[in-house]
């Protein structure tokens, strides 16, 4: 039994005859008892255990034995003049929100197994955590803010606030049933077994339609249950949907739809907002930036109003003299969706030398 120290944070490695097994587990707050950990003999693996707080981090041995030897003691102090953001440590997620924070002059250099990452040229560090963890260690104050599915986030109802939704890693909560059954509503599911790894969203769905079901909770691979005779139907994400076409599924209920979202602590300091504040502007000016072109272009002088009709720009376009007198050159913002439409209505009406140029970020 190892004591874990209150408003703590443990990185455990465990090991056998000094070989590390890769696999990696993880213990979620939910599952700690008064700070307690307890280890089965002959577990080998490599797992984090989350508590509030961050101040250090120790490295056991397993020997064949049974016997745990601390071999070191790490001090990983939270940083109050830090902004730390909680982030998922792998999958589709992780990668959407690197790519954000890259765009957004932060710079990480992380290496295998890092828990805890200072930026580069700006005041935040980065928690990777697993993504049922972000709401309630964002909510604790382990993390200030964090970047979330948001169907984590309402099933697990923690008391952190939603700051800004994020536009990305975009999928739905769904029921699906074996492509062969015939199904004629949600009634079907009475009396039925459906496995999912969202129970709270599934049971308030259930009790709003009146259907009395089983639920059987089971975390990844929900979609092989009804194959394996676990369960009649399941509820869990769907993206494109091929997962369930190849499990031989149907999807038959969009519950709720999904995105990546910006959530925060209700008790953040005044210099933590201060950073959250710079860093939602940063964030803004990237998503404003997205499915936009800047547009030059020349034209006869005699079509520049007709062809400012065409170009909304931000308030209106830029227009600027040329040498020669009957021409002049306009620059604006289009929104891509409507780029083709617009840049056929430029050519009829005169417009030469159209130039296309992507937009990486937009200051409004």
């Amino acid at each position: 039994m190892i004591e874990i120290l209150a408003n703590s944070i443990i990185i455990v490695t465990l090991r056998r005859n000094n070989k590390t097994n890769e696999k990696n587990n993880t213990t979620s707050p939910s599952s700690l008892q008064r700070a307690l950990v307890r280890w089965a003999v002959g577990y080998v693996g490599y797992t984090r255990i989350y508590n509030e707080g961050l101040p250090f981090a120790v490295s056991l041995f397993l020997f064949p034995n049974g016997q745990l030897s601390i071999i070191n003691c790490q001090h990983l102090k939270k940083n109050n003049s830090m902004l730390r953001i909680a982030v998922q440590s792998k999958g589709r997620l992780y990668d959407e929100t690197m790519l954000l924070l890259e765009e957004a002059g932060i710079k990480l250099n992380r290496g295998k197994r890092i828990l805890l990452l200072s930026a580069k040229g700006f005041p935040v560090e980065v928690l990777f955590l697993r993504d049922d963890d972000i709401p309630q260690s964002v909510a604790n104050g382990v993390a200030d803010i964090g970047i979330v599915g948001e169907n984590e986030y309402v099933e697990k109802g923690q008391e952190a606030k939603l700051v800004k939704r994020l536009g990305f890693s975009k999928c739905r909560l769904s029921l699906a049933i074996p492509k062969d059954e015939d199904y004629q509503g949600v009634q079907w599911f009475e009396g039925k077994t459906i496995a999912t790894s969202y129970p709270e969203i599934l049971k308030s769905y259930l009790k709003e339609k009146g259907v009395k079901a089983d639920l059987h909770v089971i975390s990844g691979s929900v979609e092989i249950a009804p194959g394996i005779g676990l369960a009649d139907a399941i509820f869990d994400i769907v993206s494109s949907g091929s997962t369930l076409v190849s499990n031989q599924l149907k999807e038959v209920e969009v519950i709720m739809q999904s995105e990546a979202l910006l959530i925060a602590n209700n008790n953040l300091s005044e210099e933590k907002q201060s950073i959250l504040d710079e860093l939602l502007f940063r964030f803004e000016s990237i998503q404003e930036a997205e499915g936009k072109k800047y547009v030059l272009l020349n034209a006869p002088k005699d079509k520049v109003k007709e062809i400012t009709e065409v170009l909304p720009g931000m308030k209106s376009p830029t227009i600027t003299p040329l040498a020669d007198e009957n021409w002049v050159s306009v620059q604006s913002v289009i929104a891509e969706k409507h780029f083709w439409e617009i840049i056929g209505k430029l050519k009829s009406l005169g417009a030469e030398g159209i130039l296309v140029i992507p937009i990486e970020k937009m200051i409004l």
